[in-house]
């Protein structure tokens, strides 16, 4: 069950990534509800996707 949180997460993170202040508030609610080695996951994708994303350069700050 736990995977499936985090695969939704994926989802709704690349939904609102649009806005970098919503994308940013769905990646602290994640923080809360994945396990800290999913979270770890979790971070190293984001950093992936938001790579050629400028707009969203500063969510993890």
């Amino acid at each position: 069950m736990a995977r499936s949180i985090y695969n939704y997460t994926i989802d709704v993170l690349r939904k609102v990534s649009f806005d970098p202040a919503l994308f940013k508030k769905e990646l602290k609610k994640a923080s809360r509800r994945l396990l800290p080695y999913e979270y770890s996951e979790l971070i190293i994708w984001v950093k992936e996707f938001t790579a050629n994303k400028p707009e969203l350069e500063g969510v993890l700050v």
